[in-house]
């Protein structure tokens, strides 16, 4: 009788085990995405792990890029009662096609997910429509509460959990673990870069451009304080751009994108003269209007005619053939020396991606025609991004030093090579009060600001199309810093196709409305009464 009893024991245990292990593989195997998904949303929202992504903010603390969890609707076909009038009730909370949500509920899976990053609204819809099969849960998810705000400088956390484009791209690996376990502090400051991106809004609406971008740099350290493009994107939104095939979008025109800068270039070619001590700002040319080399002509713009000038008034009245003269003072290979210190020919180093194209570039140019060389005085047949013409610049506001552009402050994840010396600080000095005198007796007289020295110079370039210029289409840039003596901050303004004649009339003042506003905002004490 004793041995009976045990032996029903023992058989008690095996069929208990038989179904609990069945019941297990019940739960584990074969309802494993449904009890995942619902456990996703039961458990509460995990504190900064390991397994988090890290945090991006402006230089004053303002989200940029942050993670929160996401309300998620999906549905477990089998347990649907009622999947045509589930259907009808789903697609119209969620403003989704009726076909699209049946398919949903009708997939032979356990698991279905319907829609995630649900908005407000239609989680409180769905909370009380209580429909059997279709449960909410919540996941952790990239959220970019400035929206497009710097939109193209950010980037964003694509399907698989990769960082695509801007700094998401750049710092995927940092961000997503490793040693380094502190949030993101960037150099951009929230409303310098509100103000940029209002200019280029403004700029669509006033001058119909097509393209827009604007650099706001501290040329001493290469601390980028904005970094604006337009048209710009909403990061939450990126899936409904790239359906709509608007890839291009995501790019960072100011870094991705080449482009030749025109007479903004001049700068360069001078200051490579200057360096050569083969010119002075006093050296006298005098101008016919037209230049001759190798059976081509090279104009003014408005066939303009000056007469005896100066170096410094070449640059005033942004005369094409006085460039020429400038180059023609140097050894050709003298000049593509200069144009490789100042960075043209190679990426800025910028923590952003920049195109690999940026080696072959400017390969025609380098072949050496002295025809190219001519053009290339003036800013016309070599090609370069924004940022790299910025970083050229900066080199002239600073004294001579080739500083490095940065993004991120943390001095940990982005330590500053030392600068490299491209012009003496006699030559910066001297190109300075050249620029200073574009703005006081040139084209750039709309960039002054009564009590401030400001250098700066205008350039407006034709767009090369299918292997000539067009007649028709322009990008219009201007860059100046300030105060021009003791430069705080440079600004590059560039406008694709705005319907003025010149820089003068477009890029400039924008220059002028985004100084003002940042000397207001820094409370940049005047230079003279």
């Amino acid at each position: 009788m004793k041995g009976l009893r045990v032996n029903l024991i023992f058989v008690f245990i095996i069929l208990f085990s038989a179904v609990l292990l069945g019941k297990l593989f019940f739960i584990q195997v074969l309802e494993n995405d449904f009890y995942k998904a619902l456990a996703q949303g039961l458990k509460p929202a995990p504190n900064t792990s390991e397994a988090e992504r890290l945090e991006i903010f402006f230089r004053g603390g303002e989200p940029l890029a942050i993670d929160k969890n996401w309300p998620l609707v999906f549905a477990s076909p089998p347990k649907i009662i009622d999947s045509i009038k589930t259907a009808e009730m789903l697609s119209e909370a969620l403003s989704l096609d009726k076909n699209f949500v049946l398919e949903k509920l009708q997939k032979d899976a356990l698991y279905s997910p319907i829609k995630d990053r649900l908005t407000e609204e239609e989680l409180a819809v769905l909370k009380n429509l209580n429909l059997p099969g279709v449960y909410l849960v919540s996941e952790r998810g990239r959220y970019y509460p400035q929206e497009s705000l710097a939109g193209q400088t950010i980037g964003f956390l694509g399907a698989e959990g990769k960082g695509q484009y801007g700094l998401e791209e750049y710092y995927d690996e940092l961000l997503t673990g490793g040693e380094y376990r502190t949030n993101l502090s960037l150099t951009l400051d929230y409303n310098i870069q509100f103000m940029a991106e209002k200019l280029l809004t403004e700029a669509e609406e006033n001058l119909e451009i097509e393209k827009g971008q604007i650099v706001v740099i501290e040329p001493n350290s290469g601390k980028i304080v904005a970094l604006a493009n337009f048209p710009n994107f909403n990061p939450n939104q990126y899936r409904e751009y790239a359906a709509q095939g608007l890839l291009e979008i995501f790019k960072n025109g100011a870094v991705q994108e080449f482009f030749e800068p025109g007479s903004v270039f001049k700068p360069i070619t001078f200051a490579a003269a200057l360096e050569e001590e083969k010119i002075t700002p006093q050296t006298a040319y005098v101008d016919e209007g037209i230049v001759q080399i190798g059976g081509r002509t090279i104009y003014n713009y408005d066939n303009r005619v000056y007469g005896a000038q100066t170096m410094t008034n070449v640059l005033e009245k942004s005369i094409n053939t006085g460039a020429v003269f400038a180059e023609s003072q140097l050894p050709h290979h003298i000049f593509l020396d200069y144009i490789q210190k100042f960075g043209i020919f190679e990426p800025t180093g910028i923590d952003l991606p920049e195109p690999s194209e940026v080696y072959y570039a400017n390969e025609e140019f380098k072949k050496g025609y002295e025809i190219n060389f001519a053009t290339a005085s003036f800013g016309q047949g070599v090609k370069m991004t924004l940022i790299q013409l910025a970083r050229a610049y900066c080199a002239i506001a600073n004294g001579g030093k080739l500083i490095q552009p940065y993004l991120v402050e943390n001095v940990e994840v982005r330590p500053q090579p030392a600068p490299e010396t491209v012009i003496s600080s006699k030559t910066a000095s001297q190109l300075t009060s050249m620029l200073v005198s574009v703005i006081e007796n040139g084209f750039g007289q709309r960039a002054k600001i009564p009590g401030y020295y400001i250098a700066g110079k205008t350039g407006t370039a034709q767009v090369a199309e299918g292997g000539k210029y067009s007649t028709e289409k322009t990008i219009q840039t201007f860059a100046g810093f300030f105060p021009a003596f003791n430069p705080q901050f440079l600004i590059l303004v560039k406008l694709n196709n705005p319907e003025t004649k010149t820089a003068e009339y477009s890029a400039v003042p924008i220059f002028h409305d985004l100084t003002e506003y940042v000397i207001h905002q820094y409370q940049i004490p005047p230079d003279y009464e």
